[in-house]
């Protein structure tokens, strides 16, 4: 359950802040992700997609029409054709399964056996008291999905840059071996180190500020060089994300990677 919101030129108060250098002091001077209310407005929106009154949900903002992430389709897609069955995936910081209710109406029985988020404990409680059906669970961490559920794939959409510290994450990541990492909706900027700010969402929205990184895209991918090849890499199809914001200059940018293990190749 992690946030965007708009990059557009015109000076704000809202959007990405600042270049800090301790994720603890930061997270203590601001809400983060636990506020009750971000989770309730969360829950509200996904339970009108699940009933039918909304067509779709993206960071508890409801829409009356889809937007396709036809990318990460494609690199779905591809993988089930790789491995010759349906994948069981991993969502990891997945919300309430906004992506599943995005996508299940183009990646069926056939392309999907399971989809299972990895969320904060009170995300799992809200997930599998209102939303688990037969493809979607919900587990805390990625190690209790797999004692469930081998997976094959790991999404990680718009989740590994509020992480505290995103690059003990992405090497412990790459020991799971996992056939297939998609990232998507992940941010970059155009600096020689990674940038830790703040990010003030709109109060529309909700309101919250939390930490969020934005990686130096070589030192990012190096974590994947060994084992992994790069497929290919992809825009968010968020309008607005080709270009953030920091300080109200043009200086970061969301995009996605699909990696394959190499394995896959020998």
């Amino acid at each position: 359950m992690f946030k965007l919101f708009s990059s557009n030129s015109k000076k704000s108060s809202y959007g990405w802040f600042g270049n800090y250098s301790n994720w603890k002091d930061l997270t203590d001077s601001v809400g983060g992700y636990s506020e009750v209310s971000i989770l309730e407005k969360t829950k509200d929106a996904l339970l009108q997609v699940k009933n039918g009154t909304a067509v779709y949900e993206r960071d508890s903002v409801v829409f009356d029409k889809v937007e396709h992430p036809f990318p990460l389709l494609t690199c779905i897609m591809r993988s089930a054709a790789i491995l010759q069955r349906p994948l069981h995936i991993i969502d990891f910081g997945g919300s309430l399964g906004s992506t599943y209710f995005q996508t299940k109406n183009l990646i069926g029985t056939d392309i999907c056996a399971s989809w299972n988020v990895v969320e904060q404990e009170h995300y799992v409680t809200a997930g599998r008291a209102h939303f688990e059906d037969e493809r979607l669970k919900f587990y805390p961490s990625i190690d209790a999905c797999l004692r469930v559920q081998q997976a094959d794939l790991i999404l990680l959409s718009s989740s590994v840059q509020y992480l505290p510290e995103p690059h003990l994450f992405l090497k412990e990541l790459v020991a799971y071996d996992f056939d297939f990492v998609i990232f998507d909706r992940t941010s970059f900027h155009h600096g020689r180190h990674d940038r830790l700010t703040l990010q003030i969402v709109p109060p529309e929205i909700y309101k919250a500020a939390y930490p969020s990184w934005f990686f130096q895209e070589e030192r990012f991918l190096h974590h994947f060089k060994a084992d992994y090849e790069t497929v290919c890499e992809f825009p968010s199809y968020v309008e607005g994300e080709a270009v953030i914001t920091i300080d109200h200059q043009p200086l970061g940018y969301n995009k996605g990677f699909y990696f394959v293990n190499k394995s896959q190749y020998a």
